[in-house]
């Protein structure tokens, strides 16, 4: 799979001399440095990479540097000093007229407070970004109508968003952020600002959107269980820093620091990690009972296996056999959570 975006050794430093102070000290700059010298430090030497069809998410707490990083990755903030690769290109030696070419055409942005146009109505509003763009009136709005009823808005095309629910509101922006169907989606907590039932409902909309698309999105959130519901992979950020990068069930099983560990400790275990993280070697005799998917989580195939109150096989992808799931293994997980509760 190919990497899209490559971020290496990334820095934001808000205040003057930034610039001079980071070529001074180089990676060694210390938060003490940067203190002394009257500034605030946004990103603290950030590096990672982003792979084509990846939904990357950034998580951290108010003040992380979370939603100051993706800026920097669009150069809406200009970092102050780093790399920022984009599709192989260098961002950060981009000109003028080619980082607005590629904002327009290879990337989306939706952020928490919409930021709809409140004179245009729901078609205008998703037309806008081709409008910019120079399609003809007739392009755009074909398109528009397209992402419209993709998002479960047709029928609401000449609504204004004054006229429209939170929920709502979010997937214009959403549709209006596919409209140009853009290499990556970059989301800055897109679903902080809605009630949580929807919430939930705008969650499982950008899942299915998700599959439908299988586009690279970069998430920023603050909710850990939103970002293990969503994420392929997850960055924590605390003080401008990534603390920890790994898979959801990376982060659940090895917490590399007591920060990581604090975020992960409410989660229900059971919808994150898989069968294939609590299932015993392939040595043990084959059972022949129903099998179930190595990439299944264990919530889904405990009742199953609980109730054959036996071993039961464990198969891949290619419905060959790699283990065997049982119902101990299987109960210490649901204990767990249970005592995690208590």
């Amino acid at each position: 799979m190919a990497t899209i975006i490559e971020c290496h050794n990334v820095w934001k430093l808000f205040g003057f001399g930034g610039e001079s102070l980071l070529q001074q000290h180089g990676s060694s700059l210390t938060l003490q440095s940067i203190a002394d010298a009257n500034l605030i430090c946004g990103v603290n030497n950030v590096s990672f990479d982003v792979e084509e069809g990846e939904n990357f998410v950034i998580m951290g707490l108010s003040g992380s540097g979370k939603s100051t990083l993706v800026r920097c990755l669009t150069r809406l903030i200009e970092p102050t000093g780093g790399e920022i690769r984009f599709d192989g290109a260098d961002l950060l030696r981009a000109k003028e007229q080619d980082l607005i070419n590629l904002r327009r055409h290879k990337m989306g942005m939706v952020f928490q407070h919409f930021a709809l146009l409140p004179h245009l109505n729901v078609l205008g509003n998703v037309a806008f970004p081709l409008e910019v763009q120079g399609s003809s009136k007739v392009e755009r709005e074909k398109r528009a109508a397209e992402v419209i009823e993709l998002v479960g808005l047709k029928g609401r095309e000449s609504h204004f968003p004054g006229e429209l629910s939170g929920g709502q509101q979010q997937r214009v922006g959403i549709a209006r952020a596919l409209a140009v169907n853009p290499d990556v989606l970059f989301m800055d907590e897109p679903f902080s600002a809605l009630d949580p039932l929807i919430r939930r409902e705008m969650q499982n909309e950008f899942l299915r959107l998700r599959k439908v698309l299988n586009k690279t999105i970069v998430f920023i959130t603050h909710d850990f269980n939103e970002a293990i519901r969503i994420a392929d992979r997850i960055a924590i950020m605390k003080d401008g820093k990534i603390i920890q990068i790994g898979t959801p069930e990376d982060l659940l099983l090895h917490p590399e620091t007591d920060y990581v560990a604090e975020f992960t400790k409410d989660v229900d275990r059971s919808k994150v990690l898989t069968v294939s993280a609590i299932m015993d070697p392939p040595d043990i005799p084959y059972t022949q009972n129903k099998a179930v998917s190595s990439k299944e989580t264990v919530g889904k195939v405990a009742l199953q296996v609980l109730r054959s109150n036996q071993a039961v096989d464990v198969q891949n992808k290619a419905g060959e056999w790699v283990g065997t799931l049982t119902p101990d293994a299987v109960l210490e997980v649901m204990v767990d959570d249970f005592d995690g509760e208590q």
